[in-house]
């Protein structure tokens, strides 16, 4: 017996054909030796309360909390209402998520063929046992490390667990691992290594759990929340320093929690988890499973969708339609042959339909085969006394005849838009890597790759129909409006994609380009596939190069595909997309999964991602123009000695009216605005001026009635916090542009409230306000009114900045102007 090669362990006992008995089974389970290594789709109850509570703002602002009570006023706690509610939303928000993903996932989750008590059953994968007998066919993932023990023309692809693209003819006594899938024909293994002792499960970059993907907005939001943690920390030693000097240490103490609590984005996280949560319920309802909820943001950012023909174009369901005989063959003949071949438990969907129109002929003896694969485009079988059969793409069957009148023929079909097959015949015996099942002596095997047997005759041309998707040019004309490039790549006839392609209204689709006429050079498939639209004859290899050339000329590449032929290039892509119908390698692989397989759910996905990333974008000013204003107060008070002008009861006020409110509902609100790149640089580009333009109106507004008119530090505070607020709300006139109904409502409410506390007498005591003079109120209004204007320009002038560096978004950025 071949040695292993990753040290997968010899069975200590075969296992019988008949499998594991229950009683066998039920042992194993209660030792602990089943394939369920605790992997989850979602993380656990106890982990979502911990990452929503115990974070590094939460535990700054804790410690302000403390602060408070132990020298100051409980009412100046107030703040604390925000971490508890950040907590609870993120929790609550999390767990709603968690339970929808968690039943879908179930839905979605792979199943296992065993062989138990003589009958093949399907289980859960994690319900495979160690020595359970697992049957595997075309699209399977192994569920477990193994050792073949039956074998018919099994032939898998590791590459996802080695890099090594080329698929592996698996003999009896061959190892199989985990993670790796079938793409040719069928066998049985004995499982000798399940759970979290399998291969795959020992590389955590393949394992299929719940994960926070890297994205321009994760690195983003992580980056920012450095920079502000290098400058908090300084910022708020050097305030107490100076304040200690001045007043008295309650007071101080005081107003260093005040600075703080400025100086703390708190819900920008939150609001960041928050909407991509939203977003995967909200796809979880349209029947679409997020397995990473990054890859919702991610599809923001697609500019090219890479998607296969059957399955997404078409209703991926072929019917046959006919047999055209040739070169004097009778259809009878044809009709038996393909009967005959059609016969076979491990026939893929092409035989499956030709198996449902066609009867399987009494005396053919199967004596060999050579099962399809999507490399060699054919498949085989040899019978008793009747010679070999061969069936696929006629110019791989016929590869040196382009002129004879078999490839006329199914060229002029295929240019019908008809999926056509070649059916020959032969009198010489099957090429190598045939049926296995039989052999024992690995010594007499043949290792060479299948070959086709040599003196070919055409017999018939087979037709299969398929069937547009209704939708399918209407989702192509979206993907066209908003810019995203859209590559048919499929392994079918480059003349029938290309007819198909037109049909639905792809560009240039009669430009068909075929695969196997692409350059190998990294840079000229590049420059090819760049130009082209429409693609045919692609082998899986070639796919998974696309995408990768494509990648390398700086698109964002999202790859749909249903069949193991396009689990490669889904891996690779930066969102792969798999269909919920197709095969278990492809679900394993992909960011998202379409459960009813319908590729009309893409706008829905496109669009919901695009209000993400805009929406986070939005919160995200908010919050930096608020962290910006307080480092740069708490930066100025400390360099002049003066008093802080803020108690943190007031900034309360300016945090829940013109930040933590609005940005809530800002962060679940729809938006159709188009991914605009440079998300940090953008933000940075709009907070930095915007916080001084803050600033500077609360320290001119203190500064003007404190120092200048002599009035009490309680109406001073008072001024600078109406000041900033008003600045504040027009930073949210800004931010919620372009300007409906329910925006303008939203700002109206915030802007009421903040009246009502101003003009309530009890409301105003609470937060240590004071009623201003008539002069005070002008010199107030006059310093938020240049502040609103300073906002303004600064809007303007960053909004014409992006429309410069991106003039392909100019419509999107003069909306929001």
């Amino acid at each position: 017996m071949r040695a292993v090669r990753f040290g997968t362990p010899l069975p200590e006992q075969i296992t019988p054909p008949e499998g594991l008995s229950a009683d066998t089974v039920a042992e194993r389970i209660a030792a602990g030796l089943g394939n369920d290594a605790g992997e989850r789709s979602s993380r656990t109850y106890g982990e979502i309360v911990r990452a929503n509570v115990f974070t590094r703002f939460n535990a700054i602002l804790g410690t302000m909390i403390v602060i408070i009570l132990v020298v100051g006023s409980p009412i100046d706690a107030l703040f604390a209402w925000i971490v508890i509610v950040n907590s609870l939303i993120g929790i609550v928000q999390e767990v709603r998520a968690k339970r929808t993903l968690d039943r879908l996932a179930v839905l979605a989750a792979p199943h296992a063929r065993v062989v138990r008590a003589g009958v093949t059953v399907e289980v859960a994968v994690g319900d495979v046992v160690l020595d359970d007998l697992v049957a595997l066919t075309v699209g399977d993932q192994v569920p477990a490390d193994g050792i073949v023990s039956v074998v018919l023309g099994l032939e898998v692809d590791e590459s996802l667990l080695t890099g090594e693209s080329d698929p592996i003819d698996k003999r009896t006594g061959d190892e199989v691992l985990s993670g790796s899938f079938v793409v040719a024909g069928s066998g049985t293994f004995q499982a000798t290594r399940v759970g979290a002792d399998a291969y795959a499960r020992s590389l955590a970059a393949e394992a299929r759990r719940f994960t926070v993907a890297r994205s321009e907005i994760t690195d983003s939001i992580n980056r920012l929340l450095r920079y502000i943690q290098w400058a908090l920390f300084p910022t708020a030693l050097v305030l107490l320093v100076r304040q200690l000097a001045k007043v008295s240490a309650a007071k101080a103490l005081t107003s260093l929690v005040a600075a703080v609590v400025g100086m703390v984005p708190e819900g920008l996280v939150l609001l960041t988890s928050l909407a991509f949560g939203i977003a995967a319920v909200t796809l979880a309802r349209r029947r679409v499973l997020v397995q990473e909820l990054p890859a919702v943001e991610g599809l923001a950012r697609v500019d090219v969708v890479c998607l296969d023909k059957t399955g997404t174009l078409t209703e991926g369901e072929i019917a046959f339609d006919r047999a055209e005989p040739l070169d004097g063959a009778t259809a009878v003949t044809a009709l038996a042959a393909l009967g005959a071949l059609a016969d076979d438990p491990e026939r893929n969907a092409t035989m499956a339909a030709v198996g449902e129109a066609v009867v399987a002929p009494a005396g053919w003896v199967r004596t060999g085969a050579v099962p399809f694969s999507s490399a060699r485009k054919w498949s085989a079988a040899a019978f008793a006394d009747r010679g070999t059969w061969v069936f696929g793409a006629p110019e791989m069957v016929l590869p040196d005849d382009a002129g004879a009148p078999a490839r006329r023929r199914a060229d002029a079909l295929a240019d019908e838009g008809r999926r056509v097959l070649l059916l020959a015949h032969s009198d010489a015996p099957l090429g190598g890597g045939g049926d296995d099942r039989d052999r024992d002596d690995r010594d007499d095997r043949d290792d060479g790759e299948p070959t086709l047997p040599a003196g070919l005759v055409p017999v018939a041309l087979v037709v299969f129909a398929e069937r547009i998707r209704p939708d399918a040019a209407e989702t192509l004309r979206y993907f066209a409006s908003q810019g995203v490039a859209c590559k048919v790549i499929s392994g079918d006839n480059p003349r029938t994609v290309a007819a198909v392609a037109a049909e639905v209204g792809v560009p240039d689709a009669e430009r068909a380009v075929d695969a196997r006429d692409l350059p190998v050079d990294p840079d000229a498939l590049a420059d090819v596939v760049e130009a082209g639209t429409v693609f045919g004859r692609v082998t899986p290899q070639q796919k998974r190069a696309m995408v990768t050339a494509l990648q390398a000329r700086g698109h964002v590449v999202a790859m749909t595909g249903d069949g193991v032929n396009d689990a490669l290039a889904l891996k690779d892509a930066d969102i792969g997309v798999a269909m919920g119908s197709g095969a278990a390698a492809t679900r394993a692989v992909a960011q998202l999964v379409l459960l009813d397989g319908q590729f009309a759910r893409m706008p829905g996905v496109v669009a919901e991602g695009r209000r993400v990333i805009a929406n986070i974008e939005r919160s995200a000013n908010l919050f930096v123009t608020k962290t910006v204003y307080a480092i740069l107060i708490a930066v100025f008070v400390a360099a002049v000695g003066w008093h802080y002008p803020f108690l943190p009861r007031q900034l309360t006020i300016v945090s829940t009216f013109t930040i933590g409110i609005p940005g809530f509902f800002l962060a679940i609100a729809p938006n159709r605005r188009r991914y605009v790149p440079g998300f940090l640089e953008r933000v940075l580009h709009f907070t930095v001026p915007a916080g001084l333009v803050a600033s500077s109106a609360a320290l001119t507004a203190y500064a003007v009635t404190y120092y200048g008119d002599d009035v009490s530090l309680v109406r001073a505070r008072t001024a600078a916090t109406v000041a900033l607020v008003a600045v504040g709300l027009w930073v949210l006139v800004c931010l919620a542009r372009p300007v409906n109904w329910w925006r303008a409502l939203l700002v109206g409410v915030m802007a009421g409230a903040v009246v009502l506390i101003v003009l309530v007498p009890p409301l105003r005591e609470f937060y240590a306000l004071a009623t201003l003079s008539g002069q005070v109120l002008v010199e107030t209004a006059v310093v938020a009114l240049a502040g609103m204007v300073g906002i303004e320009v600064v809007w303007q002038v960053t909004r014409r900045g992006i429309a410069r560096r991106h003039p392909e978004y100019a419509a999107e950025v003069a909306a929001a102007r």
